[in-house]
Formats: C-alpha cells, sequence, structure tokens
C-alpha cells in the first residue's frame, strides 16, 4: 500500500511507539478539553461543519450508520438528532475519549440509539456489508495507514453505502491562508498548552493538517480504495472540507 506524508506525521518524532498508539495517548491525555478546545478554537463552526456533513446522508436514509475515530461522541448524537437513526456505533481508539462520550449519551438518553466501543479504523470489528453509511470527522489524518483504514470502510459497508468525510483543509485565498497558516502555527498550540498543558497535540494538528493529501488527490485515493460518485464540498474559505464517495 501506498505511504502518504501525514501517515508518518507523529505527536512526538522522539518516541519510539508508532501512530497509532501515539495518536491514542495523546487523546486520552487531552479528552477532559477536547469538546471545549473544539468549540473555542473553531469559534463554534466545528458544530456547523458537522451538520453540513451529515447532511450528506439524507438522500441515502441510513437505518445503521459506524462513526469512525467518534471521538466525545459528536458526531453519532447530531446525526441522531437530525435523522432519528435507529442505530448508531461509534468506534475509537481513545478509551477517555470514549468515556467522555459515553456520558453525553446517557445524559440525553440515548443508549438505546448509540453504542461507543474501542476499534481501530484499520481493523473495524465488524462484518463485510453490515453498515448503510459510515462517518468520519477530523480522524482520517490520524490513521496510520490512509488506504488500509479506507478500505476497511468500504468493507463494512453494504453495496450502495455512504461514507462521509470531514477533514481540515489549507485556504487557497492568499491572504486567508497567512492568517490561517499563523493562527494554526502559533495561537492554536499555546491555547493548547494553555488548557491541557499538551503543546504537542496542537503543532501535530497543524502539521498534520499540511502533509494530508486533499481535494481532488483525496478523492483519487478514495476511487482507488473501490469507491464510486465521489465528491467534495469546501466550507469555510476552505478551512474544512467534506469529502463522499458510494461502495
Amino acid at each position: 500500500m501506498t505511504k502518504f506524508a501525514h501517515d508518518t506525521v507523529v505527536p512526538d518524532q522522539t518516541s519510539t511507539l508508532n501512530k497509532k498508539q501515539q495518536v491514542a495517548a495523546m487523546f486520552n491525555d487531552i479528552a477532559f478539553r477536547y469538546d471545549f478546545l473544539n468549540r473555542f478554537l473553531s469559534l463554534g463552526l466545528d458544530i456547523s461543519w458537522r451538520k453540513k456533513a451529515i447532511e450528506q446522508l439524507r438522500s441515502n436514509n441510513p437505518q445503521n450508520i459506524l462513526d469512525v475515530a467518534t471521538g466525545t461522541a459528536d458526531m453519532p448524537i447530531l446525526i441522531f438528532n437530525k435523522f432519528k437513526t435507529p442505530k448508531i456505533i461509534g468506534i475509537d481508539i481513545s478509551k477517555d475519549m470514549i468515556a467522555i462520550g459515553e456520558k453525553k449519551i446517557k445524559q440525553q438518553q440515548l443508549e438505546k440509539f448509540i453504542q461507543l466501543q474501542e476499534g481501530d479504523s484499520e481493523n473495524i470489528p465488524f462484518t463485510d456489508n453490515s453498515f448503510d453509511a459510515a462517518t468520519v470527522a477530523f480522524g482520517v489524518r490520524n490513521f496510520e495507514n490512509l488506504e488500509k483504514g479506507l478500505a476497511e470502510v468500504y468493507r463494512i459497508l453494504k453495496p450502495n453505502g455512504k461514507f462521509v468525510i470531514l477533514e481540515f483543509s489549507h485556504p487557497k485565498n492568499a491572504v486567508f491562508s497567512v492568517i490561517y497558516k499563523l493562527y494554526m502555527k502559533t495561537i492554536t498550540p499555546k491555547f493548547g498548552k494553555i488548557f491541557t498543558n499538551n503543546n504537542e497535540a496542537y503543532q501535530y494538528l497543524q502539521q498534520s493538517i499540511l502533509a494530508f493529501p486533499e481535494g481532488n488527490v483525496f478523492l483519487g485515493i478514495m476511487e482507488k480504495a473501490g469507491f464510486k460518485n465521489v465528491y467534495l464540498k469546501k466550507l469555510s474559505f476552505g478551512i474544512c472540507t467534506i469529502y463522499c464517495g458510494n461502495k
């Protein structure tokens, strides 16, 4: 399988742990402030981005959905609130993120509809053709092997099942791009350190975004994994991009 630049970007270059292990440890470390920083650092835009990504599922009317790299369960909760989908499963490699997500699900009394469990995007613990749709928000960059992760999602989708990805990208406007890079390189890590005492996590965020194969390049990677009818939608001057494809 092809090795992409972002596959080798890790939170700590001096660590002997692999990317998957480092990412799990990083998210366990910042889990207690993850939701707050998402809202704060995106100026509240991350919720609207997620909702726009979820809207791409409307025409499919999926009855069961897998959310990969589910984190603290923002996507499963928003999906249920939008479509009342009867079965949503979220998987993540960070047990501490899942624990926070489970508390949120319980608070909203959604345990009957949403279940979370530890799970690896490159070894998804479900049989072939199990889900009507799959989503991943801000998690594809964290795959240790991008092609393997995409192939796994393809495997567990039913024929015609839809995959919706939400990921950070680079603004193309020259002036806005300069402001964005400055924000990501200096302000984001500083606030990350203040609120989580983990400067490396938010430096990793910026580095992994820069290395990610975005836009039409990523659509080509999805097609190589077998997805058809691929398309993308840019959000907020290109800060974020929605990618979609069908099995």
